[in-house]
């Protein structure tokens, strides 16, 4: 989180950004871009746009389909094991947003960043104020993706706990029922955008982005 907190003091110094800006993340950096927003309120991020961001994280190795093949799932039970480690943790980026939905305390529990940011463990009312801020938060979800595992996480959806075939929405879930971040609100009020690609995972026309994407970024 100390990265966060750098981005955000480099961008309160930049005076060209005192009116506001929009913000954009690719892949790990839509959830980063997230934090961003939570965590710092100035300068005011207008929108937030995540392209196959992982918010509520990844529970599998890319372009590795680990329901079908069982070389996938040992790796899978590796990460399991590793992925909570005090030195995982704070070495390795993907390991803080691993979600077990086997092991929901565990992800709880040790996550350093993830369950942090999506209030699992202690509701932070600043993160849920900040988000407020945002005048949309466009999540893009690429259909044919193949590295995000699994692709619901693109919309804040997730597998259900306990096991990991099934899967439920943003608005079948605990976060957004309790509205333990505020997205129920912000959903209410319509500021949540949801939108489809058809590709892999960043996989997009230009064509595609600017009719899609550009009039959140003018």
């Amino acid at each position: 989180m100390e990265w966060v907190e750098m981005v955000c003091a480099d961008l309160r110094e930049d005076a060209a950004l005192s009116g506001g800006f929009n913000g954009i993340g690719f892949s790990q950096g839509g959830q980063f871009m997230r934090a961003l927003a939570q965590r710092c309120s100035t300068p005011r991020m207008n929108n937030l746009i995540s392209l196959g961001g992982q918010h509520q994280g990844v529970f599998g190795l890319p372009n590795c389909p680990s329901l079908s093949s069982s070389t996938c799932e040992r790796f899978r039970r590796l990460l399991n094991y590793a992925a909570y480690k005090d030195f995982m943790q704070n070495f390795l980026v993907q390991a803080t947003y691993w979600h077990d939905p086997l092991n929901e305390e565990a992800y709880k529990n040790f996550s350093t960043f993830l369950a942090d940011i999506n209030n699992e463990r202690t509701v932070n009312q600043t993160y849920i104020n900040n988000l407020q801020l945002l005048n949309k938060f466009v999540m893009v979800r690429f259909n044919n993706d193949t590295i995000v595992q699994p692709v619901e996480s693109q919309w804040f959806g997730y597998y259900k706990p306990g096991q990991d075939k099934e899967t439920y929405t943003l608005r079948e879930s605990n976060l957004f029922i309790e509205d333990r971040l505020g997205l129920k609100k912000m959903d209410d009020e319509k500021k949540i955008v949801f939108l489809k690609c058809m590709g892999n995972h960043l996989q997009f026309t230009k064509e595609w982005f600017k009719t899609y994407l550009f009039p959140y970024l003018t």
